[in-house]
């Protein structure tokens, strides 16, 4: 096994996630078949592969991209204007993760 269960626990910590024992040996056992599965990949000749620039179809110059035009920004008080509460000039949210 690639994946210890000690590696689950601390990447799950650093997530902040709880997870039960069944779900630790699941996430083990289903992240070692995911790395097995990518030695395999790696095994595979591709030297005879030419590198790809991108990933779109071949449309030259108007592919799928947008144009990149410069806009003007919002100023912050624009940016705060519905926010439903701010301060400082910053947006205030309730805190969501306590550790």
């Amino acid at each position: 096994m690639k994946i210890t269960i000690d590696q689950v626990r601390y990447v799950a910590g650093l997530a902040n996630l709880s997870l039960n024992e069944d779900e630790i040996a699941r996430m083990a056992h289903d992240l070692d078949e995911i790395l097995s599965h990518m030695d395999k990949l790696n095994e595979i000749d591709t030297s005879n592969v030419e590198p790809m620039a991108q990933v779109l179809f071949e449309a030259g110059d108007q592919a799928t991209l947008r144009a990149d035009i410069e806009r003007p920004t919002l100023s912050n008080e624009d940016a705060l204007a519905c926010a439903a509460i701010s301060g400082s000039g910053y947006f205030k949210v309730p805190r969501v993760i306590e550790k």
